[in-house]
């Protein structure tokens, strides 16, 4: 089994940019695609962004488009979430998961999930 661990969330202002990191340990062999998801209060979980941990084939909601960018550091075990040009839309608990094959959207097809890291962005 994957064990996830999100970090580098945190308080931003409009505008801003924050790097979420996503180190994976366990049975990481089996691994073949990493996503990062989200949820804002009161709002159901929302697919942002996935990748192969080759780094290839890369997929992102049009609402991050552009400004979010999904990288991987297979040496490291790690998945990375570069955010910029934060919006205040863009406030929620954010979480990365794995499965094996390819990247898909829907999160009930990843099963190792993070904890989650809060990122808020402000006015």
């Amino acid at each position: 089994q994957v064990q996830l661990l999100e970090s580098g969330g945190g308080l931003v202002q409009a505008g801003g940019s924050l790097r979420l990191s996503c180190a994976a340990s366990g049975r990481t062999s089996s691994t073949g695609a990493v996503g990062w998801f989200r949820q804002a209060p009161g709002k159901e979980r929302e697919f942002v962004a996935a990748s192969r941990w080759s780094g290839w084939s890369t997929y992102y909601a049009d609402s991050v488009k552009g400004r979010f960018t999904i990288s991987t550091d297979s040496a490291k075990n790690t998945v990375y979430l570069q955010m910029n040009s934060l919006k205040p839309e863009d406030t929620a608990v954010y979480y990365c998961a794995a499965k094996g094959g390819w990247p898909v959207q829907g999160e009930s097809q990843y099963d190792a999930w993070g904890q989650g890291t809060q990122v808020t962005v402000s006015s």
